[in-house]
């Protein structure tokens, strides 16, 4: 740093148009790497270094004022640190306001969470730029609130919303709070709505812990919102985020431990019960530990050492169980619990008599209630159901898929039918898993088609494996052994499973809609097609399958759901991998080209990463088919 002597005055406008034309040739991180620790240290105690500095930003040309005023914000050590470099310039600069208010807040969502908390850290440490601070929170609940931008905006985007909205609420201070209560409220109740509506289970936590947080600081002497969530790395750092750090300095990583505690002091209610079992015996009133110690210490307790739990003999027959399963007396509570744990068994190995009843049985198992607290029930009773419909593939299937589309049935039950339909169809195209392997913890076909879960992505694993295998490639090592070939039981049934469920979806009832509100179970709909297209491979009506499948793609392509796009396109991938390519290009050639148009506009425009990756894996899978069509000699 130069110093003029003999106190003369200067201008610095020359070094502020050299700062922005360095910064905006992209070599932000060299100078401010030099000028922002210098700057730092030089303006701690002296005011003139200060307004020196507030100079040299201010005198920035607004064409290159975004790069400086992002380097400043990135490079600064804190929120109070960029206070002293910048002063009030976003009160000055419009184009540093929209740079600091909408640009990095609304228009872009890559920065860190340092930023954030430097950027609206910055906004509140003075009471000028606090009027800011809540325009820009306003900005923020009605983006989070708007069903469109849920639907439409990336989950990336969403996350980094919701990080900036709790950052925002941890500098409110009361006043400001009691100001704008209707407005957080309203903003609250929209933006839970359209959160929990998502069928991407990311976007419904992040709806509910924003709301929590919300709620806590606008009812702070009332009952305040709570939900039951999984708290995951993610979710504490959120909450802790409520938390404003000393001083303002950005924490950059925080252990397990140290986030988990901060996230209890800004939010209480998590953590109460759990200090509550800590400090009971201090806190307890003296009544009450006195009308603890009567006269029950003075009885002697029963010997139960050599006490053995009785076990209930579970039917042998199918029938019996029926008849358990269907009773309600309350004295059968032991005995069902044994007749829910054995039926799987009892089922596959009695199959002559499981098919007289196996219609019967499948109502009763689709419809079954949990009457006790038996560990796995809903695992026992899928499994049950998954072991009637392989025994009795026909008549079950016939039966499931019916009552997919009828009345008084809830989501639930709904999802559970296509849940049984693909672990069937698994089982049935796949013989090996019969026997002893079949449930066990390597081999279970354990396919929930839950959005965003590990167990989601299990069949898509498969398809990669299945394009891997397609794409030549040379000097790959040496030749895995060919597993013994076995004959596809799910041959003859695959048109049972699949056409059924593909035919009415448009089709809506008085208490279900797939095409409305009821987009999770479409969702659900699409990927079970798709699992049932990828395993009815070689199979006769593999062919009539994927035409189907083509025109149902086609009508639901424009969905805003991005959990049902991304079915619709692992329907394509299961079609391009099951149907041959001569059948492609002899029954399906113009839907085929337009097909590869949509991919394309996807791959480019589709908000949604997974999407983007899908459609291009499509779009390459296509290519490779057509390469090796064309290989091979007529």
């Amino acid at each position: 740093v130069c110093f003029i002597p003999g106190g003369l005055d200067c201008s610095i406008s020359f070094v502020s148009h050299v700062l922005g034309k360095v910064c905006i040739h992209g070599r932000q991180k060299e100078i401010l790497g030099v000028f922002v620790p210098r700057l730092t240290d030089l303006t701690k105690s002296d005011c003139v270094w200060q307004r020196i500095c507030w100079r040299l930003v201010e005198c920035v040309p607004d064409r290159w004022m975004e790069a400086v005023v992002l380097g400043f914000v990135q490079r600064a050590p804190g929120a109070d640190v960029l206070s002293r470099l910048l002063g009030n310039l976003v009160m000055k600069n419009k184009k540093a306001q929209f740079v600091v208010t909408q640009k990095m807040l609304l228009l872009q969502y890559g920065h860190t969470t340092a930023v954030l908390q430097n950027l609206l850290g910055y906004l509140s440490l003075d009471s000028r730029r606090r009027t800011l601070l809540l325009r820009v929170l306003q900005e923020l609940l009605e983006t989070w609130s708007s069903s469109s931008a849920v639907k439409h905006s990336p989950a990336e985007q969403q996350l980094y919303i919701s990080k900036a909205i709790l950052i925002c609420l941890s500098h409110l201070k009361e006043p400001e709070i009691e100001s704008c209560r209707q407005e957080l409220l309203t903003s609250m109740m929209a933006g839970v709505k359209c959160h929990l509506d998502s069928s991407l289970p990311q976007l419904r936590r992040l709806g509910m812990v924003v709301a929590e947080a919300i709620s806590l600081k606008i009812n702070t002497e009332g009952p305040v919102l709570k939900f039951e969530y999984e708290e995951e790395d993610e979710t504490r750092e959120l909450k802790s985020l409520l938390v404003q750090t000393p001083s303002f300095c950005v924490v950059p990583s925080l252990p397990d431990d140290d986030r988990s505690e901060k996230a209890g002091a800004a939010l209480p209610l998590v953590l109460e019960s759990s200090e509550k079992s800590h400090t009971a015996a201090p806190v307890m009133p003296d009544e009450e530990s006195d009308a603890e110690l009567d006269s029950d210490d003075d009885l002697i307790p029963y010997d139960m050492s050599e006490d053995k739990e009785l076990k209930i003999k579970a039917p042998v027959y199918i029938r019996d169980c029926i008849e358990v399963l269907t009773g309600s007396r309350a004295e059968d509570v032991d005995k069902w619990e044994a007749t829910v744990k054995a039926l799987e068994s009892l089922v596959r190995k009695n199959p002559a008599a499981t098919r007289e009843v196996s219609v019967e049985l499948a109502k009763i198992l689709l419809h079954l209630e949990e009457k006790t607290c038996i560990e796995g029930f809903v695992e026992l009773r899928q499994r049950a159901q998954v072991a009637v419909l392989t025994t009795d593939p026909i008549p079950v299937a016939k039966y499931l898929t019916s009552q997919f589309y009828s009345l008084n049935y809830s989501l639930r039950q709904r999802m559970d039918i296509l849940d049984v339909l693909v672990l069937a169809a698994q089982e049935l195209s796949c013989p090996k898993f019969h026997g002893k392997t079949k449930h066990s913890g390597a081999q279970k076909p354990c396919i929930q088609l839950l959005p965003g879960s590990d167990t989601s992505k299990g069949w898509r694993r498969i398809v990669d494996e299945r394009i891997k295998s397609k794409t030549r490639r040379f000097d790959m090592g040496q030749s895995r052994v060919e597993l013994a070939s076995c004959p596809n039981e799910f041959n003859s049934v695959a048109g049972y499973f699949f056409f059924p469920l593909i035919e009415h979806f448009d089709r809506p009832l008085t208490t279900f809609d797939l095409l409305g509100e009821d987009h999770l179970v479409l969702g659900r709909l699409v990927h079970t097609l798709a699992i049932l297209m990828y395993l009815a491979v070689n199979t006769v009506a593999v062919t009539a399958m994927g035409k189907a499948l083509l025109e149902f793609v086609w009508a639901l392509r424009f969905h805003t759901d991005s959990y049902v796009r991304q079915g619709l396109l692992s329907c394509i991938s299961s079609l391009l991998l099951s149907v041959p390519m001569e059948r492609i290009l002899a029954d399906m050639t113009e839907e085929l080209l337009e097909t590869q148009s949509w991919l394309g506009d996807v791959m480019e425009k589709d908000p949604d990463g997974d999407c983007r990756r899908l459609a291009l894996q499509n779009l390459l899978l296509m290519e490779n088919l057509k390469k090796k069509l064309e290989a091979v000699p007529s």
